[in-house]
């Protein structure tokens, strides 16, 4: 009769002794003690990668910057070729004018030259 006594009894000490193990595990401070801990051991990188995104972060507004700048000035450029268009007919016309200058000065040099035939000795 102690056998089966005794095994009721090792069993009531080894629940109790397993329940009490499951609510010392599972205590709010424990939970605290471990979460504590995590962050304690990940801080230090989630700092680091804080930092990185930040430089990149930085990086990424310097590229931007110069992107929005030179599309800018390709924008100005475009808007710009009216002008150049008329500077190119403006040079037109005066290389066609000094062209014209220059054959007006041709044929009025040649003329007395013409009219006036050197002198023979």
């Amino acid at each position: 009769m102690e056998e089966p006594e005794m095994q009721l009894k090792v069993k009531k000490v080894t629940d109790k002794f397993t329940e009490s193990m499951y609510v010392l595990a599972n205590e709010p401070s424990v939970a605290l003690y471990r979460l504590q801990e995590h962050v304690r051991r990940s801080l230090p990188e989630l700092a680091q990668h804080k930092s990185d995104m930040q430089s990149w972060e930085e990086q990424s507004q310097g590229a931007i910057y110069t992107v929005e700048y030179a599309c800018s000035a390709i924008k100005n450029m475009t808007d710009s070729s009216v002008y150049f268009k008329s500077i190119d007919s403006l040079l037109k016309h005066a290389i066609a004018m000094k062209d014209q200058l220059n054959a007006a000065q041709g044929r009025s040099t040649v003329t007395p030259q013409a009219k006036n035939p050197p002198a023979s000795s």
